[in-house]
């Protein structure tokens, strides 16, 4: 199966930003992808104003996009994740959207993990402007393929991926807005180990650039399989990147390393008191 990650330099503009996803999602599938993954946010990209000026319902233009496009094209496209507006929610939501070849919404899913930290010299409090989702989410393409969603700073909770490896996905697509600093020190290590634990593919399709407000996303979009092994990794600059995925080979993986098969959940238990 051929899939495609998607990376652009979204700016505060959702007109222009749907243009440019809509110029490299057509490239993808001309390339053959029949999965495609978008970036986070890629409908805008910037300070919290902007974004909120941004947020549509899943009924608006960008996943009315998505739907069209995806049935044009006849292919699996995980839309990235959008600011969603959410009836009765001061908060908005960071949703990812799986539609199918029909133009049909397979998944829903609403970003778990709010990005509260301080790294690269910047504070970012995502919980300012969103709310969590708090629902696990596996879909599954038109050709039966299992895909676990999650949205960037979910890379770094092994257990969401665990658990969606144990309800049958054999693959992660991941939309990201991963910062430049920790693009450069963590992107490839958390994707690898995330594929390597999970005996599953990863397709990361990250942000790039500088964005309006004044961050910056690191790229190095990329696809993984499920030895860790790196089958496509993008430049710098928008544009996307393909691979073949061998199910085949992620079958005998799994038959010969049989990691997933030799869980103990009995023994597992988590501490009573968390000191973190």
């Amino acid at each position: 199966m051929r899939v495609a990650a998607v990376q652009l330099n979204s700016t505060a503009d959702p007109a222009a930003n749907l243009a440019v996803a809509d110029r490299l999602t057509r490239a993808a599938a001309a390339d053959g992808a029949r999965v495609i993954v978008l970036p986070e946010k890629w409908t805008a990209m910037g300070p919290d104003e902007d974004l909120r000026a941004a947020a549509e319902t899943l009924e608006g233009p960008a996943i009315g996009w998505a739907r069209a496009i995806a049935r044009e094209l006849g292919v699996d496209l995980i839309a990235g994740s959008i600011v969603e507006r959410v009836e009765g929610r001061e908060k908005l939501a960071n949703t990812s959207v799986h539609v199918d070849p029909d133009g049909e919404l397979r998944a829903v899913y609403r970003k778990l993990h709010m990005f509260d930290v301080d790294v690269g010299g910047r504070s970012y409090r995502e919980s300012d402007l969103e709310e969590p989702g708090d629902e696990i989410v596996l879909s599954q393409t038109a050709e039966g393929l299992e895909l676990g969603l999650s949205i960037c700073y979910d890379l770094r909770f092994p257990e969401l991926y665990r658990i969606l490896a144990v309800r049958g996905a054999r693959a992660f697509p991941l939309p990201a807005a991963f910062t430049l600093a920790t693009t450069r020190d963590h992107w490839e290590t958390l994707i690898r180990a995330r594929a390597i634990e999970n005996q599953a593919f990863v397709i990361a399709a990250n942000q790039i650039g500088s964005h309006a407000g004044g961050s910056r996303s690191g790229g190095r979009s990329m696809i993984v399989d499920p030895w860790g092994l790196v089958l496509a990794q993008a430049p710098d600059g928008e544009g996307h990147i393909v691979a073949e995925l061998d199910l085949e080979r992620q079958r005998e993986i799994r038959e010969r390393l049989p990691a997933l098969a030799n869980r103990r959940p009995q023994v597992y238990r988590w501490p009573e008191e968390v000191r973190a």
